[in-house]
């Protein structure tokens, strides 16, 4: 048979154990959460306008610049040739006179002709047009976090990516970033 003094402290010692533990328990069970746990995370964006120069090459043509700006070598050719021609027709004075129209008749035909080859000649170029437009952009705010604490759902804004936990203390967020 046992003895009664080892029965004791067996009993002793159990009641003891069963104290404390329900003691741990108890402040275990009514101690606060250290962390919430993230539901949901979205982020926020806020566009703006970046101000970016555009450029395009333009094909451009203008007047070929004119080096005989009266047309004499027209005229002076016309006049030749229209000479010649009226000298071909009639004979005596007539033929002098017919020389002098012809010459006349020639020299503004090829002054014409001249002009009209000289409006005729354009030259192409290339221009850079630039013009300053505004391009929209993006970018990130903040982000809406809904999160689980004390078996209830709250919404806050942070301004960083939260992790898939937050630190609690007193019951409330410590994240330094909480709106």
């Amino acid at each position: 048979m046992m003895n009664k003094s080892l029965i004791a402290g067996l009993v002793v010692g159990g009641i003891a154990v069963t104290a404390l533990g329900s003691m741990a328990g108890y402040s275990y069970l009514d101690k606060a959460p250290e962390y919430a746990e993230v539901v949901a995370s979205k982020a926020v964006y806020e566009s703006y306008n970046v101000p970016v120069e555009q450029c395009t090459d333009q094909i451009v043509q203008q007047k070929a610049a004119v080096q005989d700006q009266h047309q004499i070598a027209g005229t002076v050719l016309g006049a030749v040739v229209g000479g010649v021609l009226g000298n071909q027709v009639g004979g005596g004075s007539g033929k002098k006179i017919a020389t002098v129209a012809g010459a006349a008749a020639g020299g503004y035909a090829g002054k014409q002709v001249q002009n009209d080859m000289q409006n005729k000649d354009v030259e192409s170029t290339t221009r850079r047009v630039c013009k300053t437009v505004q391009k929209k952009e993006q970018r990130v705010v903040g982000y809406d976090v809904t999160y689980l604490l004390d078996g209830k759902v709250h919404k806050t804004r942070l301004n960083e990516e939260p992790a898939e936990r937050l630190p609690v203390k007193d019951g409330k967020l410590l994240t330094a970033s909480a709106n």
